[in-house]
């Protein structure tokens, strides 16, 4: 076996671990786990560090849980939040849990091998347990001291918490209590807010059956200049598609700071040790070159959502930031082209005006507003500003059916940087 350890901590990806970790690691395959909770249809890359831990858990020869809370879902995870949150439907829990576990399987091994991954729901075995039950089996375990003295609590007790999520660290800790007696888990792994429940998992199995539970945490991503890893102008950056797109997504990593990008790729990717030095070294002779952006978008973008959309993501940047064809445009499938030229204004003709043929100086303004009037649009058709789909028209220029990208979409351009949309319908 690798051992997980070392490998984890020369890319960064060690906070705490209890004593005696290292050891049980080596000294035999051993089962350990990851909870996601299911509070949205989808994972968002802060998610991928814990993904990561179960990826490299299993990598090195051990077996990895992936524990989706339909139970813990309904009570909320107080860890690292000022306020109580809403709490969900079962309906809508479960549809979350459905989405994230075929997410999950994209990245772990799941196969007829001792270590082979297993995704399991803690629902499963609360949905049959009284209320009663639990606070005389569970409860009488842990002292209320020993659970106020945790910071997901201590941090809410000027603003209050409510009994509901009070509970949520004994609710985790039998999660892992029932893992070890059940699956034989024995190490339990998260991100560095989740230190407190997971060490009252591994004090739960010790007072409740003598036995013996590791932990492992791992730092949570900061950005270099203080801004919170995950988020973009639009929000979370999702793993579904559909939320970010494949372009965003490689956008997103490529754009990272030189600074960022040397922490990222040692995180995010699973490129071996040498080859991410001497890509460090290459990028530090010339980073205006951005390799290390490049690969670290490579790598994940891949990761994600496959080759393929990689390919299109870079032909997609090409088509913004490079040089581009009208051909190259009606490669592009919609969702794509929609990513390129997010926020870029719109307008809608309908397929009548289109079939008809539409002037270009009434498409530029008349029909549009792109620019603010005839005499304008004159001027830059002269001086050879104005392209349509990339490619650079004169004032004899017409619209027509042939024009249009994915049935539906005309790229009006004034420039470099000025962008407009003809939508037909």
């Amino acid at each position: 076996m690798k051992n997980l350890v070392e490998e984890l901590r020369w890319r960064g990806l060690i906070h705490d671990m209890m004593p005696g970790t290292e050891e049980q690691l080596m000294k035999e395959m051993t089962a350990g786990y990851v909870g996601f909770d299911p509070t949205a249809d989808s994972l968002h890359i802060g998610n991928l560090v814990p993904v990561m831990l179960l990826v490299h858990l299993q990598r090195c020869g051990h077996k990895p849980f992936a524990l989706v809370g339909g139970a813990t879902g309904m009570v909320g995870d107080p860890s690292g939040k000022t306020a109580e949150r809403q709490l969900l439907s079962l309906e809508d829990i479960q549809h979350n849990l459905d989405c994230q576990k075929k997410q999950l399987e994209k990245f772990l091994e799941f196969n007829d091998q001792p270590n082979s991954a297993e995704v399991v729901n803690n629902h499963d075995w609360f949905k049959n347990i009284s209320f009663l039950d639990f606070i005389r089996d569970a409860g009488k375990h842990i002292s209320v001291n020993y659970m106020m003295a945790k910071d997901s609590v201590k941090s809410r007790l000027e603003t209050g918490m409510s009994f509901t999520e009070f509970s949520y660290q004994l609710i985790q800790g039998y999660d892992f209590y029932w893992l070890y007696e059940n699956k034989a888990v024995k190490l339990q792994m998260g991100g560095s807010d989740q230190w407190g429940n997971i060490t009252t998992g591994t004090e739960f199995i010790r007072r409740k059956v003598g036995g013996e539970a590791f932990a492992l945490t791992a730092p949570l991503i900061r950005k270099a200049d203080g801004s919170k890893f995950g988020k973009s102008e639009g929000g979370n950056v999702w793993l579904d598609a559909d939320k970010t797109s494949p372009y965003q997504f490689y956008q997103y990593w490529f754009n990272s700071s030189d600074e960022d990008a040397k922490n990222y790729i040692r995180v995010f990717t699973l490129l071996d040790r040498a080859t991410i030095e001497a890509l460090e070294k290459e990028h530090d002779e010339a980073p205006q070159l951005r390799l290390l952006q490049k690969k670290i978008a490579e790598e994940v973008t891949c990761l994600v959502h496959g080759r393929e959309e990689f390919d299109k993501a870079v032909a997609a940047s090409g088509i913004l930031f490079g040089k581009s064809t009208a051909e190259d445009l009606r490669k592009v499938d919609e969702r794509t082209f929609l990513s390129i030229f997010d926020g870029v204004p719109q307008a809608v003709i309908s397929k009548a005006e289109l079939q008809e043929g539409l002037g270009i100086i009434d498409a530029l303004s008349g029909k549009t507003g792109f620019l603010k009037s005839n005499g304008e649009a004159r001027r830059a058709l002269q001086e050879n500003s104005v392209s349509v789909n990339k490619e650079s028209v004169d004032m004899e220029k017409t619209l027509s059916q042939e024009d249009l990208i994915n049935g539906s979409y005309v790229l009006l351009q004034k420039g470099k940087k000025n962008y407009y949309i003809l939508k037909v319908e």
